[in-house]
């Protein structure tokens, strides 16, 4: 649901090759590693044309009974249902209830721009309409229920940030009323589609449009880490609904994914469409680079809850992931588990950290401004440890791994510092930035 440079989730390229046997044992003693770290706590799987390669489930369930998770622990997957939400489109569009072409006045006249927007620009975030989880608002009332009628009311009051179909920008709202057309289309209930359409025949028993968490649906609590992990508060279902309510497992996501590609769920000439990518945008879907291989797939994230699902149609291999407690970057995570399939190296993280002194770190303090980012990072210090803030967005803590370089392995951020040139190089996502001190 939410959207943030520190947390986008997006595979990296990597060029080394190997003729190495696949390492499962190796992802084994990852997946230990981070959990006696407090890095990661979730489920990931490995498929091959349907077969279960690896799984592994890590971390509980709740803090108070501290059930362990297993393969049958269900997770909130965010942003992943618009994949869902996605496929159920095209199959309304071969039901020929709805086309692509059509604009949304009929439904929301009163969204700004509605005779504008179609149902087209919705699906790959060419819409312009405001993103509703951008808002301070959205916290006031994100765990609350809300009717249709009242979400709607939310969506239009905000003026729409660019003229539709002029460009693209990742919108929650898009999906929202996506879940609301394939409602009035079909006369049901989003989550009575979603069964009828994907979930009964392809037999995915783990997957369902969420309600409130319920750990005797074999469902799990999500956590933040803060010197110990935290329950987070649930976000209500009727709230992001397709935009991101589903629950799921590694496993089922497999599934799904797989049989989306082998024309299953949708046509070939849907799944084109669908897979057609513009401006970094498909339809409900993303391209995904690893190696020298193009997938597709996405991400999600919703209150402690993070996922990822890649499909790669070469070797018909989809890599899963469902966090209930990150304090780590799932992209290195879905990193391993591609490299150890395609049998590449991969470096095991290194936690070690390095004490400074509150005077050694008033060095680093300031703010830095960068050409290529157009932002400005402020860099501060609480007690002994130093925080960073780019331009609108959260704080995050730094830690020291050696003398002027400091990491963010939540979302994979690694900073140095330059004191003699006052300046500061950030890298994240196998890209580097030049901040100068201001």
């Amino acid at each position: 649901m939410t959207k943030r440079i520190s947390v986008a989730l997006l595979f990296l390229f990597l060029t080394t090759t190997s003729f190495a046997q696949n390492n499962y044992a190796k992802l084994d003693s990852l997946f230990a590693l981070l959990e006696s770290n407090n890095k990661f706590m979730g489920s990931v799987a490995i498929s091959e044309g349907g077969k279960i390669l690896y799984s592994k489930s890590v971390g509980v369930t709740d803090m108070y009974t501290r059930k362990r998770a297993t393969v049958a622990t269900k997770y909130r997957i965010g942003s992943i249902s618009k994949m869902f939400t996605s496929a159920m489109i095209f199959k309304a569009v071969e039901e020929k209830k709805i086309t692509l072409d059509q604009t949304i006045e009929a439904y929301f006249p009163s969204v700004p721009n509605a005779k504008k927007i179609t149902i087209s620009n919705l699906l790959n975030h060419r819409s312009g309409i405001y993103n509703i989880t951008n808002s301070g608002d959205y916290w006031t009332y994100y765990t609350q229920p809300k009717t249709e009628a009242e979400m709607v009311a939310i969506i239009a009051k905000n003026k729409s940030d660019f003229e539709p179909d002029s460009k693209a920008d990742y919108s929650n709202s898009n999906y929202i009323l996506l879940s609301y057309i394939l409602e009035k289309v079909y006369k049901k209930t989003y989550g009575e589609i979603l069964t009828e359409k994907i979930t009964k025949p392809l037999n995915l028993k783990n997957t369902y449009l969420g309600n409130r968490i319920s750990l005797g649906k074999n469902e799990c609590y999500s956590f933040s880490y803060k010197e110990e992990w935290v329950t987070e508060k649930e976000t209500d279902p009727s709230i992001p609904i397709g935009a991101g309510a589903i629950v799921s497992n590694p496993t089922d996501l497999a599934i799904f994914i797989e049989n989306l590609f082998a024309g299953k769920i949708i046509s070939k000439k849907s799944l084109d469409q669908m897979t057609t990518i513009k401006d970094n945008y498909g339809m409900g879907i993303f391209q995904l680079p690893f190696d020298k291989r193009k997938g597709f797939g996405h991400t999600g994230g919703i209150d402690g809850f993070s996922s990822s699902l890649g499909y790669f149609p070469d070797s018909n291999v989809s890599v899963a992931l469902t966090s209930n407690g990150n304090n780590f970057d799932n992209n290195q995570i879905m990193i391993a588990l591609l490299s150890t399939y395609y049998a590449i190296p991969f470096e095991m993280p290194s936690f070690k950290t390095v004490a400074l002194t509150e005077e050694e770190l008033d060095k680093y303090l300031g703010n830095y401004a960068s050409e290529e980012l157009a932002m400005t990072i402020k860099v501060t210090r609480k007690a002994d440890k130093l925080f960073a803030q780019a331009t609108g967005q959260d704080e995050f803590p730094l830690d020291a791994t050696k003398a002027d370089t400091f990491e963010f392995l939540a979302a994979g951020i690694k900073i140095k510092f330059a004191l003699a040139d006052k300046q500061m190089t950030l890298l994240q996502g196998g890209k580097s930035y030049l901040f100068r001190k201001i």
